[in-house]
C-alpha cells in the first residue's frame, strides 16, 4: 500500500533544471511546498521551490540534512551518485528508486536490463579496449554507434563508425570511458511514451508521441503520433511492461526506433519527465509532472486526455543569435503559449525554454508551434545594430 503525502507537506527534488521547475509550479499549485537540490544557485527550479540548497551531490552531510526537512524525494536529473540516493534514503522515501536511476544512467545496465527481460533492443557489445572494439564492429557490421556507457544526452559521447577507418578515432574519442557499440537502427520515426506508475502499480499513459530531432538534440514533438493502432497498442504495452517489471513509481519515457515495418526498438529509458511530454503541461488534463507528483505523493493518478491534438517545438539558445527574441510575435498567436526556464545566459543548443500549441490536428499544432519560433527572430534594425 501507499504512504500518502498530504497537500502542504514538502517535495525534496534532486536537481534543478526545467524540469524541476515545471513539477514545481504544478506541485505549489497543488498546495505543496517544494525543497530543491543541486550545486548551483539561482536555477530554473530555485526561482520556483520554497527552498534551494545548494551543495554538491557528494556532500552526504547536507544531503543527510535535506532528507530530513522533506516528506518525499524525488528527480527531475538522474545522474545523482548512488551515494547521494542511498544517504537520502536513510531517513525519507526516494521515488524512484535508487536501484533504478543506477540502471538508467548507464547505457550498458540499461541496456542489459531490457534485453535480459526480454524488450526490443538494437544488437549491442559492451568495450573496454580498442580490439574488443574491431571485434565489435566485425561482428555488428557498418554502420555502428560508439556511445560512453555513461553520462551522455543530447547525442553527447557519440560516434558514428561506417568504416574500419573511424575504430581508431571513435575510441580514442572515449578518453577511457567505457563504452557500448550499437548496431545501427534503420529508423522511419522516432517516438515515445510516457508514463507514470503509481505505488499501487497503477498505470496512465498520454498514448505515442512523434519526435523529431535536429543535431541530435529534440526539436519538435507532437501528439498523437501518426503511428497505426498496432504500433500504438504494441508501444504502450512495452512501456506498462518497462516500468512494471522496474516497479517503477513517478513519471517515465520509453523512446523508441520504428521502422518502416512497424517494428519498435527502445533506444533508451529517462526516469523522469521527459521534453517529449512537456506539450502535456498545457494540452492534458493532469500533466507528466502533476503525474510524477501524484505517484511519489500516493495520490491516485490523474486523466492523460488531451483537450486537442498539441505540439511543443524547442527553444534553444541559437534563437538569441541576433538578439533578444520577438515574444510579442508569438504572443499574436492565441493557441501558442510560451515557457521560459529563467536561464539567463543563451547559449547554442541550451534549452533555454519551449512553445506549446494545440490544434484540430497534431499536423496543424506542429505547423503552428514551427510558425511561432520563426516569428521569434528578430526583425527590427534595433536588434541587428
Amino acid at each position: 500500500m501507499s504512504k500518502t503525502i498530504l497537500p502542504n507537506s514538502t517535495i525534496g527534488v534532486f536537481g534543478s533544471g526545467q524540469l524541476g521547475r515545471m513539477f514545481a509550479i504544478e506541485a505549489r499549485k497543488m498546495g505543496y511546498r517544494v525543497h530543491t537540490f543541486s550545486p548551483e544557485s539561482d536555477t530554473p527550479t530555485g526561482q520556483v521551490a520554497d527552498i534551494e540548497t545548494c551543495a554538491g551531490y557528494d556532500d552526504l552531510l547536507e544531503v543527510r540534512t535535506f532528507a530530513q526537512s522533506v516528506d518525499v524525494v524525488t528527480f527531475e536529473f538522474e545522474n545523482v551518485p548512488a551515494a547521494t540516493v542511498e544517504a537520502a534514503a536513510e531517513f525519507v522515501d526516494v521515488f524512484p528508486k535508487g536501484e533504478i536511476l543506477h540502471t538508467t544512467q548507464n547505457r550498458l545496465r540499461e541496456k542489459t536490463f531490457l534485453s535480459s527481460n526480454g524488450f526490443p533492443v538494437t544488437p549491442f557489445r559492451h568495450i573496454t579496449s580498442l580490439e574488443g572494439l574491431r571485434t565489435a564492429v566485425a561482428e555488428l557490421g557498418t554502420p555502428c554507434v560508439l556511445k560512453t556507457a555513461g553520462f551522455g544526452y543530447d547525442g553527447k559521447g557519440q560516434s558514428k563508425i561506417t568504416s574500419s577507418d573511424d575504430i581508431d578515432a571513435a575510441f580514442t574519442a572515449l578518453k577511457g570511458a567505457e563504452a557500448v557499440l550499437e548496431a545501427f537502427v534503420a529508423f522511419e520515426k522516432e517516438v515515445s511514451v510516457v508514463c507514470a506508475r503509481d505505488q499501487n502499480g497503477n498505470f496512465a499513459h498520454y498514448g505515442v508521441i512523434e519526435n523529431h530531432h535536429s543535431n541530435h538534440i529534440l526539436d519538435v514533438s507532437f501528439a498523437p503520433a501518426l503511428v497505426s493502432e498496432a504500433v500504438y497498442a504494441d508501444a504502450v504495452e512495452i512501456a506498462r511492461n518497462i516500468s512494471d517489471t522496474m516497479g517503477y513509481v513517478g513519471t517515465l519515457c520509453v523512446e523508441f526506433f520504428l521502422s518502416s515495418d512497424g517494428k519498435l526498438v527502445v533506444n533508451e529509458l529517462a526516469p523522469r519527465p521527459h521534453n517529449s511530454g512537456h506539450l502535456t503541461f498545457d494540452a492534458c488534463v493532469t500533466s507528466q509532472f502533476e503525474q510524477q507528483l501524484r505517484a511519489v505523493c500516493g495520490l491516485p493518478l490523474g486523466s492523460t486526455e488531451f483537450y486537442r491534438p498539441a505540439a511543443m517545438a524547442n527553444l534553444l539558445g541559437d534563437v538569441w543569435a541576433n538578439g533578444e527574441p520577438n515574444w510579442t510575435a508569438a504572443a499574436t498567436m492565441p493557441n501558442v503559449k510560451l515557457h521560459l526556464y529563467g536561464k539567463v545566459e543563451p547559449r547554442a543548443g541550451r534549452k533555454m525554454g519551449h512553445l506549446t500549441a494545440v490544434a484540430d490536428s497534431a499536423a496543424d499544432a506542429a505547423r503552428l508551434v514551427r510558425e511561432a519560433r520563426a516569428a521569434l527572430q528578430p526583425a527590427t534594425e534595433s536588434h541587428t545594430r
